[in-house]
């Protein structure tokens, strides 16, 4: 083959679970809602910075500490995060792998999710809990994208591995992973209902 493709960006999504997940997220919902309730330090930041949504990430960033369930959930999650590093060819043998964060995000009609990404960690992602219809999507940007110089304008039939952003349908019952390096965003959320994932981080050592 006289082209190859070289450094790879590698997303992955997959069910958190082969069955039982819509039991599962009811719980995580019904506590989701709970804890926004109580954390009134994140109410208060989340009005803040995350006008006209709620988020934990502020105040109470560690609940798979704090809660069966979602110590439950991060054990499931951790499966998925070694089977992706293992795609990745990291070596981590007798290593151990932890979540290090865990924040609820809830957005409501019309709250963004602005770009950013996850400093202090290597792999990140998210489980979404509730995703009504017309919740928006995560949409990722190319690393590379600041350090195009001159290049013309894609065409309009251009190959999924070749845009500059890509987007990955927000499904309820699924985690997406990536390395904590790649820039991300929610653009406002279309549906009247709020779409609700949990993040998370993950270090090594």
């Amino acid at each position: 083959m006289p082209i190859q493709a070289w450094f790879p960006t590698f997303i992955y999504q997959a069910a958190l679970q082969s069955k039982g997940a819509t039991s599962f997220n009811r719980e995580l919902w019904k506590e989701c809602l709970q804890i926004r309730e109580y954390d009134r330090e994140g109410q208060r930041w989340s009005k803040n910075s995350y006008p006209g949504g709620y988020t934990s990430y502020a105040s109470m960033a560690n609940l798979h500490k704090l809660s069966s369930t979602f110590m439950d959930l991060a054990a499931k999650i951790t499966k998925h995060v070694r089977k992706f590093t293992r795609h990745l060819d990291m070596d981590l043998e007798g290593k151990k792998i932890e979540m290090t964060d865990c924040w609820v995000n809830m957005m409501p009609k019309q709250v963004v999710h602005s770009l950013h990404l996850h400093p202090l960690s290597f792999i990140s992602g998210t489980y979404y809990v509730r995703t009504p219809r017309n919740a928006s999507a995560i949409k990722f940007e190319d690393p590379r994208l600041s350090k195009f110089m001159a290049a013309p304008p894609k065409r309009a039939d251009c190959r999924p591995m070749n845009q500059q952003h890509i987007k990955y349908r927000a499904e309820a019952g699924k985690v997406i992973l990536f390395e904590s390096w790649l820039r991300h965003e929610v653009s406002a959320n279309q549906s009247d209902e709020e779409r609700i994932s949990i993040s998370f981080n993950y270090d090594w050592r």
